[in-house]
């Protein structure tokens, strides 16, 4: 009844609301009317105007019945509600330094929360616009690395594999073959050559994922059905949009690829049509420029290379199951074939490679190295900001239970007036949500520009970075939902604690001090132990990164530019050497030495290489250089010579160097001098004339794996020398600034050669740089979030001791007329502090320890239980009690 008559005057309480000036017309109005003719009655019974007017309001209790009508139209609860957003708003005013210190901290806690969800979201929650993503599904293989036997995950498969594949399901599902490379193209009419992002793809994978183009055509299966015979390309919507404008005449130009060492026969191609909007390729984190098929490549060529990445799409009414043991069949069956073909093996390198399986995951949004790369340091991230959240909330929580204990007497008297305890957890909810709000729309901000700063941190010019950012509703639900957490866990316990006032205690002078301080103390015992687990994280990063930086290269990186050279056309190395005599005779260079590719820059060569009658289980790293490069990098040589101008001409027998673990591992001895190898494709037998030291070839957290070095001059076996289209020009400085000569020296090899294109000028030390990017980031942020973390504890630590020190003014007041010492009563009142932040830490180095084991991945030369790690910590926490205590 009560609701059926609630929504009966719900025209009336709307009506009140928009029109209080009517309302109060028509109450005047109407309650006149019945004092006037109330008035007419007692003046006919014989009283006088003024008695009867004086009668009248009596017996009719105007005012009292206005009011009733008042609540009934507009709803008590809507008044009272407005009174108290006015007199929160005027009590946060009353506390701007308080109530800013917390919408700032709830803002930047709300803000990395909502930034790293973003990041989150783009690299693994964001289906792929296609059709049916719910059916798709990533292929991987597991099993034992051949050189640690440790477990090991890949992704790529060799391309006579996926045909086999292919085939095997395609009455339940389509395998879709994908490769990306980042290359150098040059459009027909233009000669400036650019970087763009490339990815072979099967002919079959637009029509599996029902896409339509926005121009043209898309690939089919009948562009991939022989090796090299369909130079046709697809360009992604976004590139034709940055690109070329979206002008529809792009159709039919060309496009010419600046490596042919990766191409299959003609590396012209002719752009056919231009893919839909919004799709940006199988990869997040990578957007896609240009489609090619994937036949196109020059691994089709080559049935030992794995370099085929494959996703299956299963058919309407198909399951993973069958579809997963059917892909294993095949694989299991190849490899069994391959192992046929190896001799001279370990019974334990036969177990290592027969322990090699296949498997299939979810893949909605894609697979990409992206999110292999970064889906440990995004959870570890997120747990850190999930940490300086709560510290953030229990921060907060106790500055608004000490501002509601200062209220107590305020509470007591609106009780004792009448006010409902609900009343009171309103009326402090209201200014928690106030902040609340303040504070999500501060972390909006933040979070809008912070997500895209990350990820231009963990971007870099060889591998760019690019994520699909755009709010959605998952990013909105989210954002919503943590405000509102946050509300609630920093508002309901100061709302509860103020509605439990007990009027007469409070008017007395309230409660003990020690109940009421033993909830913020622990608070305190839990915001000090997410602050160790931050401090211990950050400082685990920052020893892995700093690790990393001063890690031996094995050769000397400082006053070294690498400049990344490819030609219009295959050139003799011979002249490859004479830009390289010409470098050398530049103000500033001190030697150049010249290589297919520089040492840590993401490139890697191998070969397979067979010592007696043996073949190696993996490949082997190699890499071309000239004379004298040695030298230039101050690698070391152990034993023998260095390479001469000789070596690589025709008529001299193949040689190479070798470093220390290519010979230990191959030889078994570092007195490798004189032995002989023979590398994939190879006739002639290569003869070690050199061992050399051990270098870090690719990247900066690999052991040291074997390497061997031939000369950059190379002949066939007809005695032809070979031409070369690309190669690395590394050049040693003078002076502390290497990277002011890059422009001298780029300028310098175009007007040499106007073949030549440049498309990188870099330091060594700008690639090793690139090579600690994820590490960086991790150190930085952790370091970042460890500072406002202690900043945090620091002010609930001084806001938990100024208020001790309020409550019992009057007892340490009394302590010290009765000569008390100034060392007794700060101890007095520190003293359950400083246990409840070494309560803190003692459970926060548990929390700490328990993390580890999900970070280890991350980590390079430092153990979680190392004791500096676990000291300093709790050291920094002790000082920043320590400082905070000062003030109070």
């Amino acid at each position: 009844m009560k609701i059926m008559r609630w929504v009966t005057t719900l025209p009336l309480r709307l009506k009140s609301l928009f029109l209080k000036k009517n309302l109060e017309d028509e109450l005047d109005e109407e309650f006149q009317f019945h004092l006037d003719h109330k008035v007419e009655e007692l003046v006919e019974a014989g009283a006088s105007i003024e008695e009867a007017r004086i009668s009248a309001k009596k017996a009719l209790g105007v005012e009292r019945h206005k009011e009733k009508c008042r609540d009934v139209r507009a709803g008590q609860w809507l008044g009272s509600l407005w009174a108290d957003v006015i007199f929160g708003w005027r009590q946060l005013m009353k506390r701007k330094v308080t109530t800013a210190a917390a919408v700032l901290s709830l803002g930047l806690a709300i803000g990395a929360c909502t930034s790293a969800f973003r990041l989150v979201d783009a690299l693994f929650f964001r289906p792929m616009p296609v059709s049916h993503p719910d059916r798709l599904y990533g292929v991987f293989r597991e099993g034992m690395g051949f050189r640690d036997g440790k477990p090991n995950t890949e992704r790529s498969f060799e391309y006579p594999v996926f045909k086999q594949m292919r085939d095997a399901v395609k009455d339940q599902a389509t395998v879709i073959g994908v490769s990306g490379l980042r290359k150098d193209v040059t459009f027909a009419g233009v000669e400036e050559m650019e970087k763009t992002q490339i990815a072979y793809v099967s002919g079959s994978m637009f029509g599996a994922f029902g896409l339509k183009p926005a121009l043209g055509r898309l690939l089919t299966e009948s562009d991939d059905d022989k090796a090299g015979a369909h130079p046709y390309a697809v360009l992604s919507y976004d590139y034709w949009t940055r690109r070329f404008g979206r002008d529809p005449h792009v159709i039919g130009r060309t496009l010419h690829m600046g490596d042919s060492a990766v191409e299959m026969g003609n590396n012209v191609y002719q752009i056919v049509g231009v893919g839909p909007k919004g799709f940006t390729g199988t990869e997040p984190g990578t957007v896609t420029d240009i489609f090619l098929p994937a036949t196109m490549y020059i691994g089709v060529k080559y049935p030992e290379w794995s370099w085929i990445n494959l996703l299956v799409a299963l058919k309407p009414g198909s399951t993973e199951g069958p579809v997963a043991d059917r892909l294993e069949a095949v694989y299991q069956a190849d490899q069994r074939e391959r192992a046929k073909g190896f001799s001279g093996r370990s019974s334990q390198f036969f177990t290592r490679f027969l322990s090699w399986h296949t498997k299939l995951e979810p893949a909605p949004t894609g697979v990409s190295r992206t999110q292999e790369d970064y889906r440990l340091p995004l959870g570890v991230l997120s747990f850190l900001v999930a940490m300086v959240l709560l510290i953030a909330c229990v921060n907060v929580a106790n500055l608004m239970s000490a501002q509601a204990a200062a209220r107590a007497r305020e509470m007591a008297v609106r009780v004792s007036m009448g006010a409902g305890h609900g009343r009171l957890v309103r009326l402090v909810m209201v200014e928690s949500g106030m902040v609340g709000l303040a504070s999500a729309a501060l972390g909006f901000v933040i979070a809008w520009q912070a997500a895209p700063f990350v990820v231009t941190q963990i971007s870099t010019p060889q591998h760019p970075v690019r994520l699909v950012l755009g709010a959605n509703w998952t990013v909105l639900a989210f954002g919503i939902a943590l405000a509102l957490g946050v509300t609630l866990f920093f508002g309901v316990i100061p709302a509860l604690r103020a509605s439990s006032i007990e009027p007469v205690t409070a008017l007395k002078g309230g409660e003990d001090p020690e109940t009421k301080s033993r909830l913020m103390h622990s608070l305190i015992g839990a915001q000090v132990a997410f602050c160790f687990v931050v401090l211990f994280v950050a400082g685990l990063f920052m020893a892995t990164f700093t690790n990393l930086m001063q890690r031996p290269l094995g050769f000397a990186a400082q006053g070294l530019v690498v400049i990344d050279t490819t030609a219009t056309h295959s050139m003799p190395a011979t002249v490859w050497e004479q830009t390289a005599e010409m470098l050398r005779h530049a103000p500033g260079v001190e030697q150049v030495g010249l290589s297919l590719s520089a040492l840590l820059s993401g490139n890697s060569f191998g070969s397979f290489i067979t010592v007696n009658g043996a073949t190696s289980p993996e490949l082997v790293q190699t890499l071309t250089v000239s004379p004298g490069w040695l030298g230039v990098m101050h690698i070391p040589l152990i034993d023998g010579r260095d390479l001469t101008e000789r070596d690589g001409t025709a008529g001299v027998p193949p040689v190479a160097l070798v470093s220390r673990t290519f010979a230990r591992d191959y030889f078994g001895s570092v007195n490798a001098v004189g032995r002989t190898f023979v590398p994939t494709g190879s006739k002639k037998p290569v003869t070690v004339v050199g061992v050399v030291g051990d270098v870090l070839y690719q990247n900066v957290r690999e052991v040291n794996a074997p390497v061997f070095y031939m000369p950059y001059q190379q002949v066939d076996d007809q005695g032809v020398p070979v031409p070369m289209r690309n190669g690395a020009f590394n050049v040693r400085v003078t002076g502390n600034d290497p990277a002011a000569l890059a422009e001298t020296l780029r300028r310098m090899v175009v007007q040499a050669r106007p073949e030549f294109r440049i498309y990188s000028v870099r330091t060594e030390e700008e690639m090793i740089a690139s090579q600690t990017v994820r590490e960086r980031l991790l150190a930085t942020l952790g370091v970042f979030f460890a500072a406002v973390a202690l900043l945090l504890a620091a002010v609930g630590l001084y806001g938990v001791l100024y208020y001790s020190v309020i409550q019992r003014e009057r007892e340490i007041g009394i302590r010290i007329a009765l000569g008390a010492a100034v060392g007794n009563i700060a101890r007095l009142v520190t003293l359950r502090v400083f246990a409840m932040v070494l309560a803190g830490a003692v459970v926060g180095v548990a929390l700490g320890m328990a993390s580890v084991r999900y970070v280890a991945t991350l980590l390079y030369g430092v153990k979680g239980y190392d004791p500096a790690m676990l000291v300093l910590p709790a050291f920094v926490l002790l000082t920043v009690a320590l400082l905070a205590a000062l003030p109070a």
